[in-house]
C-alpha cells in the first residue's frame, strides 16, 4: 500500500511532477459556493461551470452520489467533481444528520481510482468530506486508504498553514 502524504500547502495548487487529479466533494442539489470551490473557482472556473450544467442536466452522465465529474483545467491537472454530500448544511435549518455520505464518497474514489490508474495520474485533495460536508476523517482517510492506496495510487492531502495573528 502507497501511504498517504501529507502536505501543508494549498490544494488547489497541487504539487508534483505528471498528471494530476485534484478531488474534491461536491453536493447533490446543484449548489456551489463553500469551502474549498470559493478558492478552487478562484483559480479555474471550470469545474463550477461544468458542474452547474452537469446538476441542471446538461449532460449524459447521471448526477447522483457516487458519481465524479472529471474536468481538465490545464495540461497536467484535472479537477474530479465528486458527489459525495446530500443536500448542504443550513445554519437556519441544523439536522442531526451531517450532509456527508461515506459510501458515496467510497464510490466516487473508485471511479477516481479507475482515471488515475488510466492515466497515470496521482490524487491530490484538501480533507474531503470533513469540512462543510460534516464528516469525520477518522472515518474518511481509511476509505481513501482502501480505494486509492492500496491499489498504488499516490494521494496527497493539504492541510492549509495555520492562520496567523
Amino acid at each position: 500500500m502507497t501511504p498517504l502524504t501529507y502536505r501543508t500547502g494549498d490544494a488547489t495548487d497541487p504539487q508534483g511532477d505528471g498528471p494530476k487529479l485534484l478531488v474534491h466533494v461536491c453536493n447533490d442539489i446543484g449548489a456551489w459556493g463553500r469551502g474549498f470551490v470559493l478558492a478552487l473557482s478562484k483559480l479555474h472556473p471550470e469545474p463550477e461551470r461544468a458542474f452547474k450544467a452537469w446538476a441542471a442536466g446538461e449532460t449524459d452522465q447521471p448526477y447522483a452520489l457516487g458519481e465524479v465529474q472529471f474536468v481538465p483545467v490545464r495540461d497536467d491537472l484535472t479537477v474530479a467533481n465528486l458527489i459525495g454530500q446530500h443536500d448542504i448544511a443550513r445554519k437556519n435549518r441544523p439536522t442531526a444528520v451531517p450532509p456527508v455520505r461515506y459510501e458515496a464518497i467510497r464510490a466516487g474514489l473508485s471511479r477516481v481510482r479507475t482515471e488515475a490508474q488510466r492515466t497515470q495520474a496521482s490524487v491530490h485533495m484538501p480533507r474531503i468530506g470533513a469540512g462543510v460536508a460534516g464528516g469525520d476523517w477518522a472515518v474518511i482517510e481509511p476509505i481513501i486508504e482502501q480505494e486509492l492506496a492500496a491499489h498504488g495510487v499516490p494521494v496527497t492531502v493539504y492541510d492549509l498553514p495555520p492562520e496567523t495573528p
